[in-house]
């Protein structure tokens, strides 16, 4: 089975359909032992054939809009972060406490660009706030890695003790993600079928999520990369960010295409959160588990406020075994899943040549979305979705087969990166890697300034639901 066909199946999709699907194959794009290229080719394949299944449902058309799938796309996407620009500025990456770290018994990676996460990891290795990173390589090569990952996690910090693939199997998380599915699908009720309004198949672009409404609960990457992709079929996408956490401004330049960002707080302004929920059609989540549930705030809460809502999580870890409540990120996942030891040297762990667990699983979240969309209009119920970043590394690893090396030379991303002005400035990025027959070729709205929008929506009211007309305002 074809990365694409898997990962359709895996979404409950018709399996005829990834027939539409036509891949333009490029060598030389995303190298890496593991098959990388066939990850992101089929995540970005399925959220495209997703999108354009809905379209088809939204216009009437019987026949699902053909797709288009070029590996130079992908990739330019894949690294998008790498590729922006601001006023002719790169971004920077990682902050310097943000590597791999040689231990007394092996290595440790660490996750420290945030200021509370960089506080977090100096106090749990007994150093100063002004520590160099020199300070800490030293402090690091006097401890066990293992001890080195509880001490950080215990204070509230990120650091992940590099492991083998055969370490990370024997490991009690790796059996929890291992017996969950590629994609969780679950439905919650038995509402009836949502009413979609209709759109014109003579307009263009087919905007699939036209009309819907999207509460953004992300921050990073995986998330994000789901909720740009909604933006840019359509949606009103809002992401809501309280006030007192940091956000690293040029990460929100590349994830912010396509929506509006505002600062909200769960406890000081849950009467606007109420007001917005009440409206919305689908609301993501990127937090760790149980960091919204202690504002009642999980997906059972929020669908039984809200029926008929669509409820997406993304996680690291999943929300399940002894890691479920871990915070995490790409990098963290690379190095525990084994990931970080196949791609690196005898002497050194490595990395994927892009954060493609972050991508991969933002494409199959955003197709999650989408296709609880169109099986909603058939079928009603609220639904929920959830990925994590830990299963789609599984997914790497151990399910999905390499492809023959072939196709045109991949000769770089220029052919696929754009320029606009902006309230941030002008801007060099990655176009969308989303291509269906009819479909948008960019995002109709640059990003804005982190924050700046006020915390309402901009769209009229999206569509009704069947049974509750009067729950729309």
């Amino acid at each position: 089975m074809t990365g694409i066909n898997y990962a359709w199946s895996a979404l409950g999709g018709d399996p005829s359909l990834p027939a539409r699907v036509t891949t333009v194959t490029r060598t030389g794009t995303l190298p890496a032992h593991l098959p990388v290229r066939q990850l992101a080719r089929a995540c970005v394949g399925v959220c495209a054939l997703a999108a354009a299944e809905l379209g088809a449902r939204r216009t009437g058309v019987a026949e699902v809009p053909g797709v288009r799938v070029d590996d130079g796309a992908v990739a330019t996407a894949f690294t998008s972060e790498r590729h922006l620009l601001v006023d002719g500025r790169a971004p920077v990456q990682f902050a310097p406490l943000s590597r791999f770290w040689r231990t007394a018994d092996g290595w440790v990676r660490t996750h420290a660009n945030y200021p509370h996460h960089r506080a977090r990891l100096l106090g749990a290795l007994g150093l100063p706030e002004s520590a160099s990173p020199e300070e800490v390589a030293a402090r690091m090569s006097e401890l066990p890695a293992l001890d080195v990952e509880d001490a950080v996690y215990g204070a509230g910090g990120l650091a992940v003790a590099l492991r083998s693939p055969g370490q990370w199997a024997g490991h009690e998380q790796a059996a929890a993600v291992a017996a969950r599915p590629l994609v969780d699908r679950d439905r919650v009720d038995t509402g009836h079928a949502r009413v979609l309004p209709p759109l014109d198949a003579g307009t263009a672009p087919l905007l699939p999520a036209a009309g819907l409404r999207v509460l953004d609960l992300t921050r990073v990457l995986a998330g994000p990369v789901a909720t740009r992709t909604l933006g840019l079929l359509g949606a009103d996408v809002l992401r809501l960010d309280a006030p007192w956490l940091p956000e690293l401004p040029d990460q929100h330049a590349d994830t912010g295409f396509g929506k509006r960002s505002a600062k909200l707080g769960l406890t000081t302004d849950r009467a606007a959160f109420e007001e917005l929920l009440g409206s919305a059609d689908v609301v993501v989540t990127g937090y760790r588990p149980g960091a919204l549930e202690r504002f009642g705030l999980s997906p059972e809460a929020l669908a039984e406020r809200r029926p008929g809502l669509v409820v997406a999580q993304v996680s690291a870890w999943g929300a399940y075994g002894p890691w479920g409540g871990r915070r995490g990120f790409d990098s963290l996942v690379q190095v525990a899943t084994g990931i970080a030891v196949t791609e690196g040297a005898p002497d050194r762990p490595g990395a994927l040549p892009a954060q493609a667990l972050d991508h991969g699983t933002g494409y199959l979240l955003a197709a999650g979305v989408l296709r609880a969309l169109t099986e909603q209009s058939y079928d009603g119920g609220s639904r929920f979705v959830r990925l994590a970043l830990a299963r789609t590394a599984r997914w790497l690893t151990q399910e999905l087969e390499p492809g023959p090396e072939t196709g045109e030379p991949y000769q770089g991303p220029d052919a696929w990166l754009a320029e606009t002005d902006s309230a941030l400035g002008r801007l060099r990025y990655s176009r969308p890697p989303l291509s269906f027959a009819g479909g948008p070729a960019d995002w109709a709205r640059p990003p804005v300034p982190w924050g700046s929008d006020a915390p309402r929506w901009a769209q009229s009211p999206g569509p009704k639901e069947g049974a509750h007309p009067a729950r729309r305002t």
